[in-house]
């Protein structure tokens, strides 16, 4: 009976220290778990930050896991450095062009102008200068347009939009545009709000001023042109609504498009980025754009800025 109660102590002993083994090792699982989780969480951080640094670690150290990781945020790191680089050099090129065509263009309009102005020139060739003078305006503008829109796409122009009142916006399209819409006989009403969204005052100024140039060029002399906003929301809209030429619903798609350009004004002067560049400059403050038309009922452009 002693060595049976022997026996049973000693097999107590020896499961008791079987038991606290496992839970010796369930704890020390569960510190590296935790001090694993701590790591990846600190590689991620700095790697969403911006900051994530490729170093030289043992990998014979590291969880199967943790090197995935590593090889992963290092190969995006490198992406991200080529990525700079890579727009760095655009930056550069596009300062290059925009300052080597600026001189040639403004040669080309002073010439042209001189030679208008020579009273010994006889009409046929005035007119010939004149042409000349058009087409250095429209190669003018075409490459503004172009350069403003790739420093846009590549991220050199940054949009910046802050909460602010729309009023000053729609005073500043009434001063703009009023002159050009007497001009065409056209009634031009801007209403005043005062409503406030979170805009960039310059490029939405030049995403709303496109959809009232257009507008003004579309529409015939004796009708009108309305700018005017509505609060809703999450959003402010402002609406451009003319009774122009109207456009096809098929061709809706088909506006936004870079260099589009409707067979119904190919004769009127423009390139077809200003709608293009509305679009880009809207949804990069959080916004969007919508339209409504019917061809030869006019149209109307819904610009929403967020709030």
């Amino acid at each position: 009976m002693g060595k049976l109660g022997g026996a049973a102590v000693i097999v107590s002993v020896i499961l008791s220290m079987a038991a606290l083994g496992c839970l010796l090792y369930a704890v020390v699982v569960q510190i590296k778990s935790v001090q694993l989780a701590q790591r990846l969480e600190i590689m991620l951080q700095t790697a969403i930050a911006g900051n994530f640094v490729k170093q030289h670690f043992d990998e014979s150290r590291l969880s199967k896991l943790e090197t995935m990781l590593y090889h992963l945020l290092s190969a995006g790191n490198e992406q991200r450095q080529a990525i700079d680089k890579e727009r760095s050099q655009i930056k550069v090129l596009i300062s290059d062009i925009s300052h080597q065509t600026k001189t040639p263009v403004a040669n080309m309009k002073l010439y042209s102008e001189l030679l208008c102005e020579q009273e010994t020139l006889d009409e046929p060739a005035k007119d010939l200068a004149r042409q000349v003078r058009f087409q250095a305006d429209k190669l003018n503008f075409l490459i503004s347009s172009l350069i403003k829109t790739s420093r846009l796409e590549a991220g050199i122009i940054a949009v910046a939009p802050k909460i602010q009142e729309i009023s000053p916006l729609l005073k500043d399209l009434f001063m703009a545009y009023r002159p050009l819409a007497e001009e065409k006989n056209l009634r031009f009403t801007v209403t005043p709000a005062a409503f406030s969204a979170a805009y960039d005052p310059k490029w939405t100024f030049e995403a709303v001023s496109n959809v009232v140039d257009n507008a003004i060029k579309y529409t015939h002399a004796g009708g009108s042109v309305s700018v005017y906003a509505k609060e809703f929301e999450s959003f402010v809209c402002i609406t451009v609504s003319d009774t122009g030429i109207g456009i096809h619903e098929s061709e809706y798609p088909k506006i936004f498009q870079r260099f589009y350009r409707s067979p119904d004004v190919a004769a009127e002067k423009g390139v077809g980025i200003g709608l293009y560049l509305t679009r880009e400059i809207i949804s990069k403050q959080g916004g969007y754009v919508t339209v409504k038309s019917a061809k030869g009922h006019g149209t109307e452009f819904n610009l929403f800025l967020a709030k």
